[in-house]
């Protein structure tokens, strides 16, 4: 199999045919063998059905359905675990995505081996407020914290070598960051190319300016998770064991020092009364907590394994 095509969607009933031919078409003037895998994401509409009357006359045609709306990240880890090409595409199914793109797409995979080839819309048909000024903020800080030179980490056109789709597990709304995910599991020939971005044709777009701000927690997330998701005892534990040093020693010297007082007869008043005190106090608890947070992780970690959070209700896989 040379190529599985991934399309995760939510409501896309009037696009799919004619996604569908397009690609076909495309596929078939170039001579792959193809999977294309829809992923429907808990469609209210007939996109299902659609999907199944696709798969009964092009058993190229795989499906997997939901059994409610999960999210972008979970009908992508669902197509990764049965995509069998061995360059796997992803994209949108609202037509915003030009499935003319697949040959070169494919050609930097295979030919210049490279591990993950982003697609970057340069020039874009969304609104300027609402998507085209948040997307360039969100893009600048996630360059800024990966450490990846890319301009469109929120492309849903890339292609990957399968084995790259088989390292990364895609989660919460990782989606955005399975570069950096796959930069995390030593996946480090990472190329962007620029693509056609078509205005949408049916329907409405499915997401608000909340993805921006869920976006930007996310960032954070990988963030952490890229430097100690396999080690949280380097991070609980590191400061866990500063804090509880500070706190210890200092209500050491504030016990030193009321019984030099003493000794000298100097005037001094409870250690209760101190201030000082329930700082040091506080630090050695909450040192306490952070190293244990840390230690519990790492037994999270050595013992459970990954669990998939979606359930399946149907699965057309041939």
């Amino acid at each position: 199999m040379d190529i599985s095509v991934v399309i995760p969607l939510l409501n896309e009933e009037e696009s799919l045919q004619e996604l569908h031919d397009w690609i076909a078409k495309v596929m078939q003037s170039n001579q792959f063998l193809y999977e294309l895998i829809f992923i429907d994401d808990g469609s209210t509409d007939t996109s299902w059905q659609v999907i199944e009357e696709l798969s009964s006359k092009n058993k190229s045609v795989k499906g997997i359905r939901f059994q409610r709306n999960y999210g972008k990240s979970q009908a992508l880890d669902a197509g990764f675990g049965i995509a069998t090409g061995s360059v796997v595409i992803t994209m949108d199914a609202d037509l915003q995505d030009s499935p003319d793109e697949i040959p070169d797409l494919y050609n930097l995979i295979i030919n210049e081996n490279f591990d993950l080839i982003s697609g970057w819309k340069k020039k874009r048909y969304d609104n300027v407020v609402t998507k085209n000024i948040p997307s360039k903020l969100f893009n600048w800080a996630a360059r800024k914290t990966s450490g990846l030179k890319l301009h469109d980490f929120n492309c849903g056109l890339k292609a990957y070598k399968n084995e790259v789709v088989k390292a990364v597990k895609v989660s919460g709304e990782m989606h955005r960051y399975i570069p950096v995910l796959a930069k995390n599991e030593g996946f480090n020939r990472i190329g962007e190319k620029v693509v056609q971005h078509q205005a949408r044709k049916y329907g409405v777009t499915k997401f608000g300016i909340d993805r921006f701000i869920n976006g930007f927690l996310d960032l954070i997330t990988i963030s952490f998770l890229s430097k100690f998701g396999k080690r949280p005892m380097h991070f609980f534990g590191l400061w866990g064991s500063f804090m509880f040093i500070f706190g210890f020693f200092s209500a050491f010297f504030i016990g030193m020092m009321k019984l030099y007082r003493l000794s000298v007869g100097a005037k001094t008043i409870l250690v209760t009364s101190n201030p000082w005190f329930y700082i040091a106090l506080t630090s050695m608890v909450l040192g306490t907590l952070l190293f244990l947070a840390g230690f519990l992780g790492e037994l999270i970690i050595k013992s459970n394994p990954q669990q998939k959070h979606y359930a399946v209700k149907e699965n057309l896989n041939f």
